[in-house]
């Protein structure tokens, strides 16, 4: 096993020492970002929030180009200041059979709790950009987040390896 982890190590640093990028041009990765909501004056987005459901659901949009063109699988990172946590019970799990006349039945419940604690995100967390150079993400605050302001950052990795990163705001009504 030590001999293992050995060859692994130096394999891997003739990898990093022998590998270089030649010296070229590399074209601009750009992110248009368009949350799909009203902004007010101050550059905030406003998104109303459905209180009949403990989640309101909406898609945030972007297209991703390589000098002014749309560029195809661009991975795009999403991340949202906030998040919530599950309570003592996630739902409910119903067994169910078919009668003779094939109906089905339920003949039992059981609470789903092993997830009491479990973080959720509001956001998900990436996503590739299809032929047309188009990303999107899901975000489902919920209504207890009401008069709060999200932050929703979008970074991406360019051709040349460098990070990017972007942010928009959101506030919740």
């Amino acid at each position: 096993m030590k001999k293992r982890i050995v060859k692994t190590l130096i394999a891997s640093l003739f990898l990093i020492v022998g590998c270089s990028f030649p010296d070229q041009y590399y074209e601009p990765i750009t992110v248009e970002l368009n949350p799909r909501l009203e902004i007010d004056d101050n550059g905030f987005y406003h998104l109303p929030l459905d209180m009949g459901s403990w989640q309101t659901l909406h898609r945030f949009s972007g297209i991703v180009y390589e000098s002014d063109i749309p560029k195809e699988v661009q991975k795009v990172y999403w991340d949202a200041s906030h998040y919530w946590f599950i309570g003592d019970t996630l739902g409910y799990a119903y067994k169910r059979g078919i009668t003779d006349d094939f109906e089905y039945v339920y003949y039992d419940s059981t609470a789903i709790t092993w997830f009491e604690g479990f973080e959720v995100p509001t956001i998900n967390c990436c996503s590739y950009s299809n032929a047309e150079g188009e990303v999107n993400t899901m975000f489902a605050p919920i209504r207890t987040m009401k008069s709060d302001t999200v932050t929703v950052w979008v970074y991406f990795y360019d051709n040349t390896f460098e990070f990017n990163i972007d942010s928009f705001r959101v506030v919740l009504e």
